[in-house]
């Protein structure tokens, strides 16, 4: 599944991608208490938002004030990043809602079935 999202060029998400990762993060703000991860679509195909974290955890481009806000006030430590808040990457942004992501789904005991999911969603992907 992570092959149908756009790759990463020299550490740089194309502009599409970063919408995608905002979705992800409104969906992220808007699961209540569902079993199930969010979901959102990219051209057709429907994927859970970690796939989307997933897939920026190595852009190193810097993410937007906004978005850094909705990131940070999900923290329970606050921020203590080598720079200015400003400067927060893509990465580091991704690897905090991933975290996020997997402590809700070990909260709601959703954990395994979004891996059996995800799993039969590749496997459909390669027929």
């Amino acid at each position: 599944m992570m092959n149908a999202l756009p790759p990463l060029h020299d550490g740089h998400a194309p502009f599409d991608l970063q919408q995608l990762f905002r979705e992800a993060l409104y969906a992220f703000e808007e699961w209540d208490s569902e079993l199930t991860e969010p979901i959102v679509t990219y051209e057709g195909r429907v994927m859970p938002i970690s796939f989307v974290f997933e897939a920026m955890r190595e852009c190193t481009d810097i993410v937007p004030m906004n978005i850094v806000g909705a990131v940070t006030e999900r923290l329970t430590k606050p921020w203590e990043g080598e720079g200015p808040l400003d400067q927060m990457t893509f990465s580091t942004a991704a690897r905090v809602m991933r975290v996020l992501v997997r402590k809700r789904l070990h909260v709601t005991g959703a954990a395994d079935l979004v891996a059996v999911s995800a799993h039969a969603s590749e496997d459909q992907g390669r027929d």
